[in-house]
């Protein structure tokens, strides 16, 4: 239970630090188990480059992995 609790400690700093946009990626992923730059698109109103270096940044914190390439490219949380 206290690793548990560690645990939604360490998550919630890390969300907190997070900009809205890469949180908004972050929430939708958590709620269906992945998403896709189109889900991202239609759910923040934002650029697909904008976008491509929220999810290059999530990526690289190690909160999303990606999977697949291209176009079918797809982002699930990193502790799914």
């Amino acid at each position: 239970m206290h690793r548990l609790n560690q645990k939604i400690e360490r998550e919630k700093g890390v969300l907190a630090a997070l900009p809205e946009l890469s949180l908004r990626i972050v929430e939708f992923a958590r709620e269906h188990g992945r998403i896709r730059m189109g889900d991202a698109i239609r759910l923040t109103g934002s650029s697909r480059n904008t976008l491509k270096q929220h999810f290059r940044a999530l990526v690289e914190r190690g909160l999303l992995h990606q999977q697949g390439s291209g176009r079918g490219v797809w982002y699930e949380l990193a502790n799914a």
